[in-house]
């Protein structure tokens, strides 16, 4: 479910954390809540609370950071037993 957060005058860390709560409530109920049409200043806020994931459906790390799609395999040393 998306959360329009457009209309919010001021951005601060009271405005997150009740964001945070309801991602939670969200989550307990099944649901995953994504923050939408934030401003700046409030993404800004959101990354600096390290809740990128959870409110902006974003991983905070750079695309070279993150993990290879699961049909990439990973090569293995010949000498290395099967597993």
């Amino acid at each position: 479910m998306n959360c329009d957060v457009g209309h919010v005058p001021c951005a601060d860390i009271a405005t997150v954390g009740a964001l945070a709560r309801a991602a939670l409530n969200a989550r307990r109920a099944g649901e995953r809540l994504r923050v939408v049409d934030a401003s700046g200043a409030l993404e800004e806020l959101i990354e600096l609370a390290g809740l990128g994931e959870a409110l902006l459906g974003r991983d905070g790390r750079e695309p070279e950071q993150r993990e290879e799609p699961d049909r990439v395999e990973e090569c293995r040393e010949a000498c290395d037993p099967p597993a």
